[in-house]
Order: structure tokens, then sequence, then C-alpha cells
């Protein structure tokens, strides 16, 4: 199992926020994410949304560290990328 997680460079409600998904599918990176306490009201489209003080946790439990610009090749590579106004995948 392989998660991947960008830097917590995106801003929103007074935090900064990563990225969390995975490259294989949306059961893998609900698995990665139920066993690290990460509530399912924080995914949203294709990525789990993780706020800059649970980076570290969530590399050390073995997301693997890329840029923002992989997250979205690696979403596209496996087929997973959703745009905004697409429905919510239930699992694949």
């Amino acid at each position: 199992m392989t998660v991947y997680i960008d830097p917590p460079t995106w801003p929103g409600h007074g935090r900064m926020w990563s990225h969390l998904v995975s490259d294989h599918s949306y059961d893998e990176l609900h698995t990665f994410a139920d066993r690290l306490g990460v509530p399912r009201r924080a995914f949203e489209r294709d990525h789990y949304d993780i706020p800059a003080h649970r980076y570290a946790d969530i590399v050390r439990a073995g997301a693997v560290e890329v840029s923002s610009r992989e997250v979205v090749r690696l979403l596209h590579g496996a087929g997973l990328r959703r745009r905004k106004g697409t429905a919510q995948p239930r699992s694949s």
C-alpha cells in the first residue's frame, strides 16, 4: 500500500493543508486514513485534506512525500482524478 502527501501549502480555515492521495484506489486511501483516525469528512473528491499539524504523523505512518504537482500526476495516472463538480466516488 502506497499513499502520497504533498507539503502543507494550501491555505484554508486559518490553517495550511496537505493532500493525501493513492495511486491505486480509493479503498486503499480510506483504509490508510481510517487507520490514522482521519475523519471521512476530510475526504474531498479524490483526496483527503490533512492539516499541517498532522503532516509529520502521516509521513511517519508511511505516506510518501511528493510535490503538489506529483499528486496531480499520480491521480491522473491512476485514473482517480475527480474535478470539482463530479460525483463523489464510492469505492474502487
